[in-house]
């Protein structure tokens, strides 16, 4: 550490006050550490700030020293986005938690950076509204990395991603400066929509401290049901015809093949199989806010024609919510029950949901020739066209040899989505992980675009380099 960075960490620490800096090795061991243990970084240290001032002065200061910025909320990314490298600093906002309005008859609340997702369901709840962003990490991750990353989770079907469910934000600026965006607006057509650009930029382009989010109506009812499907052409008649039948009440559709479902009867504490011996299961959840309406009903009578039509082969629909939870738990557990059997590989794709039949079954043959004895989990949101194509290790096969053919499969995998029209990354991000995908698979145009936006925003390149946008000539 120079003398200029230790005067900078001193500046830091006289005006965040006490736990503001730290600076420390065990101190920040979680703050430069993936979760996953994939990544481990370093680290001048991690400030923590505890309002958008403090936010706008750490900024400041550190553009003016030359010293980058990588923020962080709850560090539940997926892609190393928010790892930083040595001689860079974390901007933990885990300490910005306020909850700074709440209007239930417009729909919305404005949430600081550091809420926790499930804290910010509950907000909702609170008021009898719901806010539906939801998926593994809502326990941990924070509003402003679910913003920056463009989360998706399982609710995307029926409400869109965390880009859809934001209004308006409040940003820091790469030389201080705090754009005010925080306006409650459904309607305000008055030149660029300059929210869009932060939301989903991973911290390159500026760091979210508050947000104003819709909320929409609680729901009063729910039903949910585990299906059993031929195969995913099948499965993905049945969503169709779900739409049509609930009115589009289809909140959540899930695939998952039997191989996952299989790892997770193997490892789960207290999951058995619901329906064995079948090759492809699909989990359906209809929700209404209307209390009249008989959503389990309507979800029998739609199985049924399935059933005789073909498109289903069994089906366990859930009695009570104990037991929809239940069913809910086979998917949930899908990813740890990987890590029980050995090294895998994985992916975050989209394809046209037409497509995803063919593009499944032709990249799982293209991977299993290429590694006989792969194990493909293939499971994920269908009903947005996102699928989780992960790979299994053999078994008894090496994992560091398996490991060492990551780009190898990531071609097979990434070249057949981008063929339909798909993209490598549905809902994960880019992060330092693919920021090379992004020349191979993106529009040159498109990637030129996004550097001198880059550029224009932070001419620094202060905020979190090298990740998500390939430099000039990269």
């Amino acid at each position: 550490m120079t003398a200029g960075t230790a005067a900078l960490l001193a500046e830091f620490d006289r005006r965040l006050g006490p736990g503001g800096v730290v600076s420390d090795t065990a101190g920040l061991e979680p703050y430069v550490t993936e979760w996953r243990k994939l990544w481990r970084g370093a680290a001048l240290a991690a400030v923590r700030p505890r309002s958008t001032a403090e936010v706008a002065f750490v900024v400041e200061r550190a553009a003016a020293a030359g010293v980058a910025i990588v923020a962080q909320s709850g560090n539940t990314g997926l892609v190393g986005g928010g790892v930083p490298d040595a001689g860079q600093i974390v901007l933990s906002l885990e300490r910005m938690t306020g909850v700074r309005a709440v209007d239930p008859a417009g729909f919305t609340m404005t949430l600081e950076a550091g809420v926790i997702l499930a804290d910010a369901q509950r907000v909702a709840a609170e008021v009898d509204r719901l806010f539906p962003l939801s998926l593994a990490a809502e326990g941990s991750a924070r509003i402003g990395g679910v913003l920056g990353t463009n989360a998706g989770g399982t609710q995307v079907l029926r409400y869109g991603n965390a880009r859809d469910l934001v209004l308006g934000l409040e940003v820091v600026l790469a030389d201080g400066q705090v754009w005010n965006g925080l306006k409650a607006l459904r309607k305000d057509n008055t030149g660029y929509d300059l929210r869009h650009l932060f939301v989903g930029s991973e911290g390159t382009l500026g760091i979210i401290t508050a947000a104003v989010l819709k909320l929409f109506p609680a729901n009063r009812q729910r039903a949910t049901a585990l299906v059993a499907v031929p195969d995913l052409g099948a499965a993905v008649a049945l969503l169709a015809r779900a739409r049509q039948a609930s009115g589009d009440a289809v909140t959540g559709f899930e695939a998952m093949n039997a191989i996952g479902v299989d790892m997770v009867v193997r490892h789960g504490t207290g999951i058995s199989h619901p329906l064995p011996g079948y090759g492809w299961y699909v989990l359906i959840e209809l929700t209404s806010p209307a209390a009249g309406d008989d959503l389990t009903r309507q979800l029998q009578a739609c199985l049924e024609s399935a059933l005789e039509d073909g498109l289903a082969l069994d089906a366990v629909v859930a009695q009570s919510s104990a037991q929809a939870n239940q069913l809910w738990r086979v998917r949930e557990f899908l990813s740890e029950a990987q890590g029980f059997e050995g090294a895998s590989i994985k992916h975050d794709v989209s394809v046209p949901i037409g497509a995803i039949a063919d593009y499944s079954a032709e990249t799982e043959a293209a991977v299993v020739a290429a590694i006989p004895g792969a194990r493909v989990v293939n499971f994920g949101h269908l009903g947005d066209g996102n699928l989780h194509f992960n790979i299994s290790q053999p078994i008894g096969a090496d994992p560091k040899a398996f490991l060492a053919r990551w780009d190898e499969v990531n071609r097979i995998v990434y070249d057949r989505a981008h063929a339909l029209g798909g993209s490598f990354s549905a809902e994960h991000g880019v992060g330092r992980l693919k920021v090379s995908d992004v020349v191979r698979y993106k529009d040159p145009v498109g990637v030129a675009m996004m550097q001198r936006v880059k550029a224009a925003l932070d001419p620094q390149g202060v905020f979190n380099p090298g990740k998500v946008v390939p430099p000039p000539g990269g």
